[in-house]
């Protein structure tokens, strides 16, 4: 909200590139960064006289984010060609749904900067085709990549229910994490494969009507369209306070100067002129696959992040840090299998990841797939750490061999980091350092604490630091005991 005199009204369209193996209606492949139209045939070109056919695929990656955001599916599609002249289309019209969209009237439950769940409604969710990129060189020329052109993506809309930009940002952060959880996309901003067209107005504080809307087109990042939304909302204000009109307009983002621009006034539909696509039938959707793709729906992170407070015992701010990526979750119920029923365990790998892999990967900037570190070498480190083989402070050491791919018993043997806890090679030590401080002991009996923390200080610097502390005091207070 600008101030108390106006209430702020943005609904966003967000668009995600779904990583099926290949486009929305031609058989060539999707890949991130390849060669400039690398990967493009006929169809992608808008060659005359060419016929594509709808990727299965697309269409139940789209269902599957559809029944994640608790939409009703439509029984009946088919597709609508969206016209426009750009040099990054070269069909001149992109294939959409416009009169039967995937799936209509969902919910997204969205935890807000102050701690409240608000509810935000997803008007529609249709599947449609990306188009090309154009770069601009420095030596005059401009250049068009066919590469995304037709690749698949599902639009998601939202109702004009949030009502400032750090809601805005908050919706955007739960509706990738849902997206993530289906499995549909890795959603990377910084590759385009999640963008948002950002709609917003202000209106006078109680009016009926909603203000005149804006629209900024393709903004790929959250922190962008939070600024974008601060900077408008200040700009329409300005415009209402000087008795003017707020224009319907497209405008861009400039992150540098954080601030939005006009790029030209708002089209309605008249001017896109959509009419049915005739050259690909309509889908009919049963029930019966409805019920196929649910069940093929894997495990959202609200539900994951549930699991691991109840049947782990987790802390919730751990669980909710574990369920950010799908990733990680997955990493993280890997590892957890791979030590049995162990919730001490569990618990360790959790801190393990939260903390020391985090860091590892924030430190190097890589992804968890890129690194050695294998669920099965983290749950045997842990094994080592919790049955004393090795303590917290060795841990540490074997954390960076693991993380170079090498098996954590065999490292931890071969550098000398298992601790002994063999009672018949601890006691002759503890009779030898007893027997070499005979004081220590009458200041035990005399009720002087300290004498046990000199003794196994004593005993851990002639075991090399190798002794197992816990074992180690066990044995020494009940040699104690008898002397």
């Amino acid at each position: 909200m600008v101030n108390e005199n106006f209430e702020t009204t943005i609904g966003l369209e967000v668009h995600v590139e779904m990583q099926t193996k290949s486009k929305l209606l031609s058989p060539a492949p999707v890949h991130y960064g390849d060669a400039p139209n690398a990967n493009t045939n006929v169809i992608d070109w808008g060659y005359p006289g060419v016929l594509p056919m709808a990727n299965k695929g697309a269409i139940e990656y789209g269902m599957r984010v559809a029944l994640a955001l608790h939409a009703d599916i439509t029984r009946d599609i088919r597709w609508d060609r969206k016209n426009y002249i750009y040099p990054d289309n070269p069909k001149s019209y992109q294939t959409t749904q416009k009169q039967t969209p995937l799936a209509r009237n969902g919910y997204l439950d969205v935890k807000m900067p102050d701690g409240s769940v608000k509810r935000i409604g997803i008007d529609e969710l249709h599947v449609e085709e990306d188009a090309g990129k154009n770069t601009h060189g420095e030596d005059g020329y401009s250049y068009v990549d066919l590469n995304r052109q037709g690749t698949p993506l599902i639009e998601i809309v939202s109702k004009p229910d949030i009502a400032s930009p750090d809601e805005a940002y908050a919706y955007l952060e739960q509706l990738r994490r849902v997206i993530l959880f289906t499995g549909v996309s890795e959603a990377k901003m910084q590759e385009g494969q999640m963008r948002a067209d950002v709609n917003v107005s202000i209106a006078p504080a109680g009016s009926p009507d909603y203000g005149t809307r804006v629209e900024m087109k393709n903004v790929n990042s959250f922190h962008y369209v939070r600024s974008a939304l601060q900077y408008e909302e200040k700009r329409q204000a300005q415009v209402i306070r000087s008795g003017q009109a707020v224009a319907q307009q497209t405008r861009r983002y400039d992150e540098p100067s954080k601030a939005t621009y006009l790029m030209r006034t708002k089209e309605g539909d008249d001017d896109y002129r959509y009419f049915p696509e005739p050259d690909l039938a309509p889908i009919h959707i049963d029930q019966d696959w409805i019920d196929r793709v649910k069940a093929e729906l894997p495990k959202s992170a609200a539900d994951r992040q549930a699991d691991y407070v109840n049947q782990l015992g987790l802390e919730p701010y751990d669980a909710e840090v574990l369920t950010q990526t799908l990733a990680m979750a997955n990493f993280f119920d890997a590892t957890v299998a791979a030590l049995g029923e162990d919730k001490a365990g569990a618990k360790r790998v959790a801190n393990t990841l939260i903390g020391d892999v985090n860091a590892y990967l924030n430190k190097h900037q890589v992804e968890l797939a890129a690194t050695d570190l294998t669920a099965e070498h983290l749950a045997g480190m842990v094994r080592l750490i919790e049955d004393g083989t090795i303590s917290t402070k060795q841990g540490k050491k074997v954390f960076e061999a693991i993380m170079a791919g090498q098996e954590p018993a065999t490292y931890a043997k071969e550098h000398g980091l298992v601790q002994i806890s063999d009672p018949e090679t601890l006691f002759p030590w503890i009779n030898e350092v007893l027997d070499a401080n005979p004081q220590s002991i009458e200041d035990f009996k005399g009720g002087k604490d300290r004498a046990v923390g000199f003794l196994v200080g004593q005993l851990m610097k002639k075991s090399k630091g190798q002794a197992n502390p816990s074992v180690l005091n066990q044995l020494l207070m009940a040699e104690l005991q008898k002397r």
